[in-house]
């Protein structure tokens, strides 16, 4: 068999195994009410637990929730027994289209067309963990591929989360993304989109814009470099050039989330007024300041830190990477203790989909309560997303994306990592064995 037709064989293998795995919604409860019964269901922004629970659904809304409610006649019945309701996660920084190993060379290697088939099974594995609403940072080179997974997702075609996209990051010329690592002379494509100064700033934007961007993703440091038990690393725009971007994003309806790990970059971004800073690995106590007043989150990804502390490709990159990963985690407890807002989100790509719930451990670990955790993830995340009032509660109005868990992660945050059952907009997307029809 030649090597064409093997490729080709591979690629209509992948379309086969997306269209039977994604046929598991139960699109029929769409047109009746649906009733879910459960011992337990948390309310979020007050912390209480109803015991018992049900929640009433009709078309892709909820329409009751609590200890009873009523039962209309036709409705569906879904009792899950001692397990406990939460509104779907929220994931505030994936990465659909990287998957584990070499990242560099994946993007590379692949074709277009074959990473957007694999990050159709990154959405439905994250879907089937429970994280019904994401945001996708940047495609790693794969353009405006987002724009298309999105969008058949939201038609029905596949399964996956609600996605928020940013189409291809943007970064300078020699940057964070830049393909550093290769011989220039081979001219490797950088995994972002070049933008060297305010106005080609403002220019990518509006063609990222007009390709189905939801808001827009800037490098806005790198590399990292641990010196002396500090992180170093430098900053690729001025608090002026960002903030152009940020006005321009604004002129569009939308806004602007930065890769800022360290100082100074990090002050210039929440100087200019950014929706939120990724990583966050060093915040002084005057941006820290700032963020509070203007309410701006940093998304921590620790996962992500702890991950590459053991899979890195040698064992001095393990090394280096748990020095910073350490790093991480001291900062991380320092602004936990600043009160600086905070989202969830995990970098989820490099390692598997469908993985990441262990974001919500590595937090609670870090000095959050569970509760403050759960908070930070469906209420600050629904409104870093757009959809303040629309996902994040178990409310009247609110969109039915609803999870149960076999235990209480108020007390076990760890159980977030089994989700059992999962409703995206009022359809039934998993179930557990037992309650198969």
């Amino acid at each position: 068999m030649s090597r064409k037709f093997k490729t080709a064989g591979r690629a209509f293998g992948l379309i086969i195994a997306c269209c039977g795995n994604f046929a598991l919604a139960d699109s029929s409860l769409a047109h009746h009410p649906l009733i879910i019964r459960a011992a337990h269901l948390i309310e979020i922004d007050s912390g209480k637990v109803i015991s018992p629970a049900e929640v009433l659904v009709d078309g892709e809304r909820i329409v009751a929730a609590g200890a009873s409610v009523r039962h209309p006649a036709g409705a569906e019945s879904v009792d899950l027994g001692e397990a406990t309701l939460l509104p779907g996660l929220i994931d505030a920084h994936v990465h659909l289209f990287l998957h584990p190993g070499a990242e560099d060379l994946q993007t590379v290697q692949e074709s277009v067309p074959k990473r957007t088939l694999l990050a159709l099974l990154a959405a439905r594995d994250d879907l089937m963990a429970g994280f019904t609403a994401e945001r996708d940072l940047g495609t790693e080179g794969a353009g405006s591929a987002d724009t298309a997974l999105r969008d058949a997702i939201d038609q029905g075609l596949f399964q996956g989360p609600r996605l928020r996209i940013s189409g291809n990051a943007i970064d300078i010329l020699g940057g964070h993304e830049d393909a550093i690592a290769f011989n220039p002379a081979q001219h490797v494509l950088s995994n972002a989109t070049y933008a060297n100064s305010a106005d080609e700033l403002v220019g990518v934007i509006r063609a990222q814009h007009k390709e189905g961007s939801d808001f827009v993703k800037i490098y806005q440091t790198g590399p990292d470099e641990m010196r002396d038990g500090t992180l170093h690393t430098p900053y690729q725009y001025t608090t002026a050039q960002l903030r152009a971007a940020v006005d321009e994003a604004a002129r569009l309806g939308t806004v602007v989330a930065v890769h800022a790990t360290g100082e100074p970059g990090t002050g210039y971004a929440v100087e200019a007024g950014v929706a939120s800073v990724e990583h966050a690995l060093q915040l002084s106590d005057d941006t820290m300041r700032l963020m509070k007043e203007r309410h701006i989150p940093a998304v921590p990804t620790l996962t992500i830190y702890e991950y590459f502390s053991t899979h890195s490709p040698t064992p001095e990159q393990n090394r280096v990477a748990t020095e910073i990963y350490n790093y991480k985690v001291r900062e991380f407890k320092r602004q936990v203790a600043a009160g600086i807002p905070l989202a969830v989100g995990s970098d989820v790509g490099p390692f598997a989909h469908g993985t990441q719930a262990r974001e919500f451990e590595l937090m609670v670990q870090g000095g959050m309560t569970p509760l403050a955790v759960l908070q930070a993830d469906l209420l600050t995340g629904a409104k870093l997303l757009g959809w303040e009032h629309q996902i994040g509660l178990l409310k009247p109005g609110y969109l039915a994306d609803i999870i149960a868990v076999p235990g209480n992660p108020l007390t076990d945050i760890g159980t977030l990592k089994n989700v059992v059952f999962v409703v995206k907009g009022g359809v039934i997307v998993k179930r557990p064995s037992a309650l198969k029809p």
